[in-house]
């Protein structure tokens, strides 16, 4: 029934709304400058004017309701007018350099971009001009577009107009409080179609893809660096610069980036404000607490496309996919030496030995590296002391790892089985057993491991460092357990002693081994034929199906399955007899010819 009045449907109240603007354009003279007033009528007819067929078939589609409801329907745009300014706008020439396409899209003269609009054409042009016509009245920021500015001007304000129902969470922008929003509801909505790798953000995907691609857009200009993230690029700078602002008051640790300090500041305070909400983990950086999280999920995000490799960790894929691309970016300052890990040039550097320029002031240490020499000096300052045994150490979550010594807490379990451990590292060396997975690999003899330490350990067999030294002689151990194991030769304490025949060792460990002794007990097995053991030795074992030799000598080359072999063949190059007789002056470099000799002092 026609009633005289206009009924609603989708394309008419927005042919009014444009026509609308268009009209107080020019009703407004003052306020709206000719250019900006011209912009807005070729975005009107651009709207109007696109020759595609969705278009088409909506204003076909308005002129039918038209002849049906008796309005007039101008053929230009849908909207009768007897306004001047109308025609006077379509007559007027472009002042800009554009070409119109094909589709009637504006192109810009200087790159590939295309715009559907004008006033988007000139704002991009603005990038190659350099011009920011916006300016903030109460700092020097300045910007492309009003819509930055407006942004901008919040945190002058302080206004949060954007508050999430859930918890106290407020914001500036409505895309921070969408992003928000994904941690209560869980959505993940953005999808890697190369490995399946879910994210709640559409820029962390656009990050991710360039794992795939290998597209690093940000290129530092002093040097070859180039990396697929800004804050990467940002990172890398300071290394030209050297500049670090950020000091913590409590080591003197310095750095170039607030969030390091940040993060630095927890190892004192013993803060960990990022939870797991499955388990009772907690974490002091956001992104350990992100790889936890994929314990729970399984996911292994991260896949290598030459051979299938999946982690769950992308910093590993990053040095996993070097090995396919020969790739060394960490470059020695000294020599020509350069390495695919930034760990592997750490270890390196120490072979400078002569050129330490960071000295201890209260020692007589020295580093090749100022990193190195703020944790030396951590050492001298132990604030946090054990009250059960008087343990000491500079750093709080160390003294809470202690505490379980006491307690015999093992917060870190295993998904796949009943393991559980006292440490994070302990587990992680756990689940590798699981998943076979071992990424760590030595440069110099291609020995391979799941464990970050353990390869740092095995690289002082070719580096020949000793770090661990003992306060009383002249001993030196590539391992801290060598070092304790040591030092009890100097107390002679053995608080550990079996109930069966009055054993009394200093360590826990080797009374477990001997209590094997009794139960006939040999846990450890091999995959490939019956072989048992009660020690974990059963790497060496291995070695006998794999032939595997990853103990090097590095003065002749000699190899062996065993470090102990290794250690007792170092003592033919430097002439050491460990080994010494608490009853005469017999010294051995082997100590089963120690047990040897003190059978002659019994018998």
């Amino acid at each position: 029934m026609i009633t005289g009045k206009i009924p609603l449907f989708p394309v008419w109240p927005f042919i009014r709304k444009v026509y609308a603007l268009a009209v107080n354009l020019h009703h407004r003279p003052v306020e709206m400058d000719e250019r900006n007033s011209e912009i807005a009528m070729d975005d009107y007819q651009a709207v109007h004017s696109r020759d595609d067929t969705n278009n088409s078939e909506k204003l076909e589609t308005a002129r039918q309701q038209n002849k049906e409801w008796n309005i007039p329907y101008e053929e230009t745009c849908g909207v009768e007018s007897d306004h001047p300014h109308t025609q006077e706008h379509t007559e007027q020439a472009d002042p800009l350099p554009v070409k119109r396409t094909v589709d009637k899209r504006f192109a810009c003269t200087e790159c590939d971009y295309r715009a559907d609009f004008r006033s988007h054409l000139l704002i991009h042009k603005r990038k190659h001009t350099g011009e920011k016509p916006y300016q903030c009245d109460q700092c020097d920021y300045c910007a492309t577009q009003k819509g930055h500015l407006d942004k901008h001007m919040t945190k002058h304000t302080g206004e949060k107009n954007y508050k999430c129902d859930e918890c106290d969470y407020a914001t500036a922008r409505k895309g921070h409080l969408e992003q928000h929003m994904t941690k209560h509801t869980g959505e993940k909505p953005f999808m890697c179609g190369e490995c399946g790798y879910r994210t709640a953000n559409r820029f962390s995907l656009t990050i991710h893809m360039r794992t795939h691609t290998g597209v690093k857009p940000y290129k530092c200009d002093q040097c070859d660096y180039s990396a697929a993230e800004k804050p990467s690029l940002d990172r890398h700078m300071t290394r030209h610069t050297g500049e670090k602002p950020y000091m913590c008051g409590e080591c003197g640790y310095r750095t170039a980036h607030k969030s390091d300090l940040t993060a630095h500041m927890r190892t004192h305070t013993g803060l960990k404000p990022y939870k797991c909400d499955q388990c009772g983990y907690s974490a002091a950086l956001k992104r350990n607490l992100d790889k936890h999280m994929y314990r729970h999920t399984g996911e292994k995000p991260y896949m290598c496309g030459e051979c299938g490799f999946r982690t769950a960790n992308r910093s590993y894929l990053t040095e996993h996919m070097r090995t396919h691309t020969g790739e060394k970016p960490y470059k020695c300052n000294l020599c020509d030496y350069s390495a695919a890990r930034k760990g592997q040039l750490d270890r390196h550097i120490t072979k400078h030995s002569e050129e330490n320029p960071y000295k201890c002031d209260q020692c007589v240490y020295s580093a090749a590296m100022n990193g190195s020499l703020d944790q030396h000096k951590a050492k001298h300052n132990k604030p946090f002391m054990c009250g059960e045994c008087g343990y000491r150490t500079a750093n709080r979550s160390h003294l809470s790892v202690h505490m379980r010594t006491h307690t015999g807490v093992r917060p870190y379990k295993c998904d796949l089985c009943d393991y559980s451990a006292k440490k994070k590292g302990q587990l992680d060396d756990h689940m590798a057993r699981h998943t076979g997975e071992k990424p760590y690999m030595c440069g110099e003899c291609g020995y391979r491991t799941a464990n970050r330490s353990y390869l740092t350990v095995h690289m002082r067999t070719h580096t020949g460092v000793k770090p661990y030294k003992c306060d009383l002689c002249d001993y030196s151990a590539a391992r801290k357990s060598n070092l304790d194991r040591h030092t009890v030769r100097h107390t002679g304490e053995k608080p550990f002693m079996c109930g069966e025949c009055g054993f009394r060792t200093a360590y826990k460990s080797s009374l477990t081994i001997h209590m094997r002794s009794h139960t006939g007990e040999k846990p450890y097995k091999c995959d490939l034929c019956d072989y048992s053991a009660a020690m974990k030795n059963l790497e060496e074992h291995m070695a006998t199906h794999t032939g595997e030799k990853p103990f090097m000598c590095g003065e002749c080359g000699y190899g062996t399955a065993r470090k102990s072999d290794l250690s007792r063949h170092m003592t033919t190059h430097t002439g050491e007899k460990p080994y010494k007789c608490d009853q005469c002056d017999y010294s051995v470099t082997d100590k089963r010819c120690l047990k040897k000799h003190m059978a002659t002092h019994t018998s």
